[in-house]
């Protein structure tokens, strides 16, 4: 007999003003705990302590714990694709460099603008759903990125797909870089120039 998948979807969602606050008050709370405490010590308890609310307030909104860190990341993520999307529709029609460069400056300030926010998340992102909803956010980035190219009017893709995966495969590595610690300063101030230089040029390679 095999054990019942966790449950990992609010109970109701904030329809008033009142409710959305105080799910914000609560994903606000996840971040902060997780960021200083880790994982292991982010519990309900903990997070209902720092949002100022009761254990039995949460549960009214999450099942458990695990539901809050799914919903957490999940909007994580989802606000790094808006980014790249609101990037690729005010770009469209533009010459390729542009678009390079408006991609390369989307996605490190998306991801960047609160580096220990990612960073903890990096830490449920292998459970908790977090496969699945990378996949989902990665499949709307790649549509996004494939519109765009498709009107860039000095370049000609045979497989849109394929280099729009390549671009974002590009972006995603060194960022990951810095979020694991791994860069020196110089790595870091000298990051933005490098996509561009490395995305223009693989953009204007000529039909991919």
């Amino acid at each position: 007999m095999t054990s019942a998948a966790p449950v990992l979807k609010p109970r109701k969602q904030p329809v008033q003003a009142r409710s959305a606050a105080t799910i914000e008050a609560l994903h606000a709370a996840v971040i902060q705990v997780l960021t200083r405490e880790g994982l292991n010590r982010c519990t309900t308890t903990r997070i209902a302590e720092r949002a100022g609310m009761s254990v039995g307030s949460v549960y009214q909104y999450y099942p458990n714990r695990d539901a809050m860190l799914a919903a957490v990341l999940a909007r994580h993520l989802s606000g790094i694709a808006e980014a790249v999307e609101a990037v690729c529709r005010d770009n469209h029609g533009r010459p390729i460099a542009s678009m390079a460069k408006a991609l390369v400056e989307g996605y490190l300030a998306a991801k960047l603008r609160n580096p220990e926010e990612s960073r903890a998340l990096y830490a449920v992102s292998g459970e908790r759903g977090g496969a699945e909803a990378a996949a989902r956010v990665y499949k709307r980035m790649e549509a996004a990125v494939r519109t765009l190219l498709a009107t860039a009017p000095d370049a000609r893709f045979e497989d849109p797909s394929m280099t729009a995966t390549i671009a974002l495969h590009a972006l995603v590595g060194p960022v990951r870089t810095i979020l694991d610690g791994e860069a020196s300063p110089a790595f870091e101030a000298r990051l933005q120039d490098q996509l561009v230089r490395l995305l223009t040029a693989y953009l204007r390679s000529g039909p991919g």
